[in-house]
């Protein structure tokens, strides 16, 4: 008995199915009601697998590489994804040559698993970068936007909130505030005091200062939740807690990264603490990284993003348990073509509340993407309804690095089950 593909079954029309001469039937099913054909693989096969770097990004780092990875199929169709480093990217691609760029499941759990060791947080950026791709092959294949293949549209919008506000001339921070939530902006979010380059940080000090900037800030936008901060780990617990417990009547949208992230288990202590609502996450990488914060109600948001979690499929794990235990999504900011993947996740997952941070209060549209490719509207990102991710790349535009065309020959350790799934080994 031939072994049945593990993937999602799709329905097609028979004349929908013959404009897509790329798929296989394994089986078929026709009712009264519709003339429908079944498939659930593709023919295609991943050939090749190009990484780009991104011209002007400024941050020459592997764990926040931003290049851009193109997934080609001998279907013709290729896919775009954004994130990882060189030599991660290299690796996952080696894994995944002659595979089908359909089973997007099957595939994340062969490379996470594939090599024993559970991934560290670079090759998850990297993984999330060619599993984005994935989708967008599919999505492209189908002629669907990623939300419909998520489950379809669950809101018009996603709010946004604006780290700065640079399409603002005002010369101070408060006036800036008030332009951002006078813009559309749902909130904006501001640092502690002190901290910066060369400067010696008095924890004492700046905690009291940063407790006097919150208060501007607050006035300025009107107090409503129309602000947040961000700690950024600065501060040791004691200081920490002195501005979180000055801040509970001022009613933030949220205080991030109170403590530092190594050890989560942490904030069974600072959420007795403290009544403000916390969030946490832009350090983490998949859900075994949050799964215990948001299972014990320890935060309020998560601040997980792409391409961090190691895809799509993983964000929207991550956001199934938010809803079941009730906490926001608020993904930390994240490159241009990321940030429009996450329209399609937020935009397809329940109606818990969630907003996207934009830096400088405008989203970043580089020249090697289209120039529509994210709808940005009065501080809110609109649903792309094109196929795949709404992305059109031009790589001519952008810095060629390397390309893989050949599997690996190391021989990975894997264990299959009896019914075809990946195990550890």
């Amino acid at each position: 008995m031939q072994r049945r593909n593990f993937l999602k079954t799709t329905f097609l029309s028979s004349a929908a199915l013959s404009a897509f001469p790329l798929f296989k039937s394994e089986s078929a099913s026709v009712t009264q009601q519709t003339d429908a054909a079944v498939f659930t693989t593709s023919k295609m096969k991943i050939t090749k697998i190009r990484y780009y770097s991104a011209p002007g990004y400024n941050k020459p780092l592997f764990n926040q590489a931003r290049g851009i990875v193109e997934v080609e199929t001998d279907g013709g169709i290729i896919g775009i994804g954004e994130g990882g480093s060189r030599d991660m990217i290299e690796q996952c691609a080696q894994m995944l040559i002659g595979e089908d760029p359909f089973r997007i499941e099957h595939l994340w759990q062969y490379v996470y698993r594939g090599m024993f060791y559970p991934p560290g947080r670079e090759k998850l950026h990297a993984l999330g970068a060619i599993e984005m791709a994935l989708w967008d092959i599919k999505g492209k294949a189908l002629g669907v936007p990623v939300y419909d293949l998520l489950g379809g549209s669950t809101r018009e919008y996603v709010e946004c909130y604006a780290t700065g506000f640079r399409p603002s001339n005002a010369k101070t921070e408060e006036e800036r505030a008030r332009d951002c939530i006078e813009a559309g902006f749902r909130a904006y979010r501001i640092g502690p005091t002190g901290g910066n380059g060369e400067e010696r940080f008095d924890f004492y000090e700046h905690a009291n200062k940063t407790i006097d900037h919150c208060k501007r800030i607050d006035e300025a936008v009107g107090g409503s939740g129309n602000w947040a901060i961000d700690l950024h780990t600065r501060f040791d617990t004691t200081e920490a807690i002195k501005i979180c417990k000055a801040l509970e009547n001022l009613e933030p949208y949220f205080v991030e990264d109170i403590i530092r992230s190594e050890n989560p288990g942490v904030y069974q202590t600072i959420r007795q603490m403290t009544n403000v609502p916390i969030a946490v996450g832009e350090q983490f990488g998949d859900r075994w990284d949050i799964n215990e914060l948001i299972e014990k109600h320890l935060i309020d948001y998560t601040r997980v993003t792409l391409p961090n979690t190691g895809g799509i499929s993983e964000f929207k794990k991550i956001a199934a348990m938010c809803e079941t235990h009730y906490l926001g999504i608020i993904p930390h900011f994240t490159g241009p073509l990321s940030t429009a993947a996450l329209v399609h996740v937020l935009g397809s997952s329940s109606p818990t509340r969630c907003m996207i941070e934009l830096a400088g209060g405008e989203p970043e549209k580089p020249a090697y993407f289209n120039e529509d490719f994210l709808d940005f509207r009065n501080g809110k990102i609109y649903l792309n309804p094109n196929p795949g991710l709404g992305i059109q790349f031009d790589p001519e535009k952008a810095d060629f690095v390397m390309e893989v065309t050949t599997k690996t020959t190391f021989p990975h350790p894997i264990l299959t089950s009896p019914d075809g799934s990946i195990h550890n080994w």
